[in-house]
């Protein structure tokens, strides 16, 4: 079962809702619909990848517990081709689950039962760090540019994709060049809520981090383990 709603004078690609509940899937259109957003759902696992290569989404809500496919498997096939954001809604909240969501490069989560506005903020934050125009940013060391305020980030001139968190890490960590920082140093800035996470959250943002840093500069090593202690960035 698939249901569009398309919205006169909205120029980003439709938001794709994967969720097999057709009431919650309403409801989200509904509100993304009233905030000014183009949607699409989708309530069958196996119908979302070939959806996603031929329209190529703005950003994908995508529950975890689905028939056919669940959202863990479709999110690790969409990383194989496509750096859409993409937001994980789930009633799971134990920590395995968001772990292994950011292990295979998931954005966001929302645990259920949720606000729709809050679905709706989070998607108006993702979406307004991607597509927005990029503006003119600070210089830093390393031909790196950061800029905060949108999340955006440009080394030798060349943009960046990052999550929020992956953009703190970098942030957090060039801005001490040359120190070690310990995990729990790390987790401290890593989220702006009160989430429970581990240690080991820190170091699956990291190995996302590094595999992003690669493709600008595969010579280079940015972020360098220290055994035991934690991480240091590399002039």
């Amino acid at each position: 079962m698939t249901e569009s709603v398309l919205l006169p004078g909205d120029d980003l690609p439709p938001v794709l809702i994967v969720e097999d509940e057709p009431k919650l899937g309403q409801l989200l259109i509904d509100y993304l619909q009233a905030a000014g957003y183009r949607t699409h759902l989708i309530t069958q696992g196996q119908e979302v990848i070939s959806w996603v290569k031929q329209y190529s989404p703005s950003l994908i809500l995508l529950d975890l517990m689905l028939p056919g496919v669940d959202g863990i498997t479709l999110c690790r096939e969409i990383r194989t081709f496509s750096d859409v954001p993409v937001v994980m809604v789930t009633a799971k909240t134990e920590e395995i689950d968001r772990l292994s969501g950011l292990e295979i490069g998931a954005d966001d989560y929302i645990c259920k039962p949720y606000s729709p506005r809050e679905v709706v903020a989070r998607v108006k934050t993702i979406l307004r760090r991607c597509y927005l125009p990029a503006r003119e940013l600070p210089s830093l060391e390393l031909g790196l540019q950061l800029d905060e305020s949108q999340f955006q980030v440009r080394y030798n001139n060349t943009s960046l994709d990052l999550t929020a968190a992956e953009f703190r890490l970098l942030k957090t960590l060039s801005s001490h060049s040359g120190q070690v920082l310990t995990r729990e140093s790390l987790l401290d800035n890593l989220y702006d809520d009160y989430r429970v996470v581990t240690d080991r959250t820190v170091d699956s943002h990291i190995k996302n981090l590094r595999r992003k840093l690669e493709t600008l500069a595969p010579e280079k090593v940015f972020i360098r383990s220290v055994y035991g202690l934690g991480y240091r960035w590399e002039e």
